[in-house]
C-alpha cells in the first residue's frame, strides 16, 4: 500500500483540478523508472486510465495507480508534500530506499 500524508492530498486535489482531473473519479499514477543519480527516480502523474497490470489503492481519499513492477518498489512508501526552504514538491518516503540522493528524486535499493 502506498500512503498519502493530508498536506499531499491537499496538493493532489488542487493540481488535478488545474490539470482537468477529477480527484474523486481520476487516478494519481505513480511509478519507478530507471535514471537519477542514485539509480532508479520516481514518476507521478495524473491518469483515467486503468492498465492490465495496475494495482490501484485509496488513502485519504486519494486514488493511487501503480504498475505491478513499480509497486515492488514503492510497497510502504508514504507520498508528502513539502514546500519549506528548499523547494516545493512531492517527497516519496520509502522505507524501501537503502540510499537517496540530496534532492530526494532518486534512490536505490
Amino acid at each position: 500500500m502506498i500512503k498519502v500524508s493530508d498536506t499531499a492530498k491537499k496538493k493532489v486535489v488542487e493540481l488535478m483540478t488545474d490539470g482537468g482531473f477529477d480527484a474523486a473519479t481520476d487516478f494519481v499514477r505513480v511509478g519507478v523508472k530507471s535514471g537519477g543519480c542514485s539509480g532508479l527516480s520516481y514518476d507521478l502523474d495524473f491518469d483515467n486510465k486503468q492498465l492490465e497490470n495496475d494495482k490501484i489503492f485509496e488513502d485519504n481519499d486519494v486514488k493511487i495507480i501503480v504498475d505491478k513492477k513499480s509497486f515492488l518498489y514503492l510497497v510502504g512508501t508514504t507520498l508528502e508534500f513539502s514546500g519549506g526552504l528548499n523547494g516545493k514538491g512531492f517527497v516519496f518516503n520509502n522505507p524501501n530506499a537503502n540510499r537517496t540522493c540530496g534532492c530526494g528524486e532518486s534512490f536505490s535499493l
